[in-house]
């Protein structure tokens, strides 16, 4: 009896000692334990992510790869799976297992060695919420009152639903939403009972557990899972071994891109950091919906690199990437993992030239494949030599390929091709006429390659597109579409420069007095000159800068006139829109809302629209068209126009000279005369109405001094477009060609131009963006009339044949008089508005 007293005394001692201890220890690491109130309210760290405005996932930013879920959304198996592996009392413990505590505290007595114990899941919540992964005394004591403390605070689906979403599962996926979409490409919803089991195996250990870097040891932890699930009874022994025969088909699944748009989610990357900080922008969730049409996106990405292929074959071919062997060819599979190590750009895929027989080439690709590459995908390959020199037509594949040679190659949609990876550089960009809205940027041709965004960032000079807002402002200086203005050289000094300033035409032909219309339309270099000294330098660069361009790129001498100006291509496309909206210039702009995590908006444009101050609009001819097979529908303007917390662009010209500038850009296109009669003259844009057909399309060429830059700006009733083509090195010329597209003869096609460089981009998009939709007719705005005129000296006629044709004026500036019947000289020049339009 003694003994047993002594007995009970020590173990009650014992009791109040590990009671003291405990207590003890709670009061010592009091100061250090967190508010675990702080979970009540828990935001998950979650990516920010890019969309197009028509919900198209851009692009994800941010360290940790996070899906939240609601614990009803996670799958039953999957739940099953995590509670038979880590903790199987979840629901019958108050937060700590004392068995597995014990058991902790067992090995570390015995072996000496700080080893994790059975931590609960309550247990692991507390440490991913609020402490280190260090394996220390202190932390484990901090982790049991920690997981007391949650366990009084919160339910037990509350305690696993944290859990399943904040677990990390290795490869930079946090929660089992974003591991499903990892390892597998699929919603959690879909995982099949061995995957579930394969993710449920990853918390112990996400690295030296994972399928993706250690498959071996993932399968037989995904097979311990599906033992202990079938242990506890959670499936059945069919379902066990039916599981545990399926294979491991895991592999590294990226964010699931749906539209491939880098330059674009770059900008709204930049501006959310800006915005909001990096730390909250990459992780609280952010969805940011730009106004990018993924269908538009996706035909000017398009147009874009095939106008670019077009361009580098016409100069010629390079040679080989690389000399991949030169003797004893290795086997297929060496050259094979070889190729696997080049990183495809664009559509262009890395091969090997294993055999050249006549005019065809055999080639390894970088999946084992063996192609043959004929004749019409290898005719185009005269050797460069320089910019503006090319070797002879090619007769055989010998000519260009040699066996051991790694080249490039891609599939052009007819047959496989020869290929290599431009060095030209290209942007567009795209606008909605009324409200500024950007539907597509292109920064160029290849991220990968270079992340310098051309649309925003590259000043090129502008050359002749710039001739649209000089002839605006002589408009609106009296001039009319049917002013006769003096083609021919000018020899006249300019006193400001102190030397005598020659301009030149292109080509060096001059016409004599010519209508403005016409001048516009051919691009006539001497009468834009003759235009600007008229309306004056000053007023000139007034005038641009209404448009949107800064004076400080505006240079003060009669340069500007030729476009000597430098811009970005996103600048051009905005001017470019005053004319397609009726005169307004409205702000660009690409982020349409931005949403937080649980889809509420906190911030929504508000852009300036194309609107009369009565709420009209500028054109009311103007209707909403669905770009072809897409979703995406121009807003109708007057819908826009009477909302009131809307901002009004402001007019910077008058409505009329707005349709004035459109209809001369039409002739740009389509020209004019009466071909029958031997009277009709082609615009510089005549390959637009060749292949688009259609007249409601307006645009204009340019081209710099020894063709440096080549652009292509121009619009249709719902869209403006500008595409720009040169070299990122700007003392480097696009050169000329001496042969034809398809290689076949040696036809001279002459010097790279604003027509036929950029010029192609534009007119491929815009055909494909406006295919199926149906034309628009333009109905002139109140105070623009009609009235015939002679064609060749813009007076009144009478006739009503070949010399004689309708043109459009501002009410009041029409021709007064009509042409006399002996068309003596002074009818020609009668209207001059100063004689140095006839010098």
């Amino acid at each position: 009896m003694k003994w047993l007293k002594r007995i009970v005394i020590a173990l009650f001692s014992l009791a109040l000692l590990g009671v003291g201890a405990i207590v003890a220890a709670y009061f010592y690491v009091l100061p250090d334990l967190p508010d675990v109130s702080t979970l009540k309210n828990v935001q998950l760290q979650t990516p920010l992510r890019i969309y197009s405005s028509d919900g198209k996932l851009i692009s994800q930013f941010g360290e940790k790869r996070r899906i939240p879920l609601k614990l009803d959304e996670v799958p039953k198996p999957l739940l099953q799976a995590f509670l038979a592996t880590e903790d199987a009392r979840f629901y019958e413990h108050g937060g700590i297992d004392p068995v597995g505590v014990l058991r902790a505290a067992i090995v570390m007595l015995t072996t000496g060695e700080k080893k994790q114990g059975a931590s609960t899941i309550t247990m692991q919540v507390a440490r991913n919420f609020f402490l280190t992964r260090d394996k220390t005394i202190i932390r484990k004591v901090k982790e049991i009152f920690i997981s007391y403390h949650i366990e009084q605070l919160l339910t037990k689906d509350e305690i696993l639903e944290l859990y399943v979403n904040r677990i990390y599962l290795g490869q930079r996926a946090y929660g089992v939403g974003a591991a499903a979409q990892v390892y597998f490409g699929k919603n959690v919803q879909d995982l099949s009972l061995s995957e579930m089991s394969m993710i449920a195996g990853l918390p112990k250990a996400p690295s030296t557990l994972n399928p993706i870097t250690s498959p071996s040891r993932a399968l037989a932890r995904r097979n311990v899972v599906l033992m202990r699930m079938n242990e506890v009874g959670y499936i059945n022994q069919a379902e066990y071994q039916a599981a545990l025969q399926e294979p491991l088909v895991a592999k590294y699944h990226g964010a699931e891109i749906d539209l491939y748009a880098p330059y674009i989610s770059e900008m709204a990357r930049d501006y959310m950091v800006q915005k909001y900080g990096e730390e909250e922008a990459y992780t609280n969730g952010y969805n940011v919906y730009t106004t990018i049409s993924s269908d538009l996106q996706l035909l000017a990405q398009q147009a874009l690199r095939n106008n670019v292929y077009a361009y580098d074959e016409r100069h010629g071919y390079r040679g080989p990437a690389a000399i991949m062997w030169t003797d004893a060819k290795p086997d297929n599979t060496q050259i094979q993992t070889e190729l696997a190590k080049i990183v495809p750009v664009q559509e262009l895929q890395p091969a090997a030239v294993l055999s050249v027989d006549g005019q065809q080439a055999k080639v390894l690709t970088a999946k084992g494949e063996t192609k043959i590459i004929k004749w019409d995908g290898l005719k185009w390959a005269r050797k460069f030599i320089t910019d503006k020199r090319q070797g002879a037509v090619p007769k055989s594949a010998a000519e260009m390929l040699s066996v051991g040679e790694r080249i490039w190659i891609r599939d052009n949609g007819q047959y496989l091709q020869l290929s290599q990876v431009p060095e030209v550089a290209s942007a567009t960009v795209s606008l909605d006429p009324y409200s500024g809205a950007i539907r597509t940027l292109v920064g160029g041709y290849s991220f990968s390659q270079s992340q310098y965004n051309r649309v925003t960032q590259a000043k090129r000079q502008l050359g002749s597109n710039i001739k649209p807002f000089i002839y605006a402002a002589a408009l609106e200086k009296g001039f009319t579409l049917a002013t006769l203005i003096n083609n021919a050289p000018i020899n006249k000094p300019d006193i400001s420069q102190g030397t005598a300033w020659r301009p030149k035409n292109s080509p060096d032909i001059y016409g004599g007095p010519t209508r403005l219309r016409v001048g516009l339309a051919q691009s006539i270099n001497v009468m834009s000159v003759r235009a600007m000294r008229h309306i004056g330098v000053d007023a000139a660069i007034a005038e641009l800068t209404k448009f949107g361009f800064d004076p400080n790129d505006l240079p003060r001498n009669e340069s500007l006139a030729l476009g000597s100006p430098s811009v970005t291509p996103l600048q051009v496309a905005t001017a470019f829109n005053a004319f397609a909206n009726g005169g307004f210039l409205v702000e660009p702009f690409y982020i349409e809302r931005v949403e937080d995590a649980y889809g509420n908006v906190i911030e929504k444009a508000n852009p300036t629209l194309a609107c009369k101050p009565n709420g009209a609009t500028a054109q009311s001819s103007n209707e909403a068209m669905v770009f072809g097979d897409s979703s995406l529908a121009a807003e109708v303007p007057a819908a826009q126009c009477f909302e009131q917390t809307g901002r009004f662009a402001p007019q910077i010209i008058s409505e009329q000279t707005a349709f004035l500038i459109t209809e001369a850009l039409k002739s740009v296109i389509w020209g004019g005369g009466d071909w029958s009669k031997g009277t009709g003259w082609q615009g510089t844009a005549w390959r637009a109405a060749q292949l688009i057909k259609r007249h409601d399309i307006a645009g204009k060429t340019g081209t710099t001094n020894e063709s440096r830059d080549t652009w292509f700006s121009g619009f249709s009733p719902t869209l403006t477009s500008t595409f720009w083509v040169g070299f990122d090195d700007h003392g480097r010329q696009l050169g000329r060609t001496a042969w034809n597209a398809s290689g076949e003869k040696d036809q001279i096609t002459g010097t790279e131009a604003g027509a036929k460089t950029a010029g192609p981009g534009w007119n491929e998009f815009m055909n494909n963006v406006l295919k199926g939709t149906p034309e628009t007719t333009a109905i002139p705005p109140e105070g623009i009339v009609s009235v015939r005129i002679d064609l060749a000296t813009g007076k009144l006629t009478r006739k009503t044949d070949y010399t004689s044709a309708f043109e459009y004026f501002i009410s009041g500036t029409e021709p007064k008089e009509y042409i006399s019947e002996t068309q003596d000289e002074n009818n020609l020049f009668i209207d001059a508005p100063t004689d140095d339009l006839f010098q």
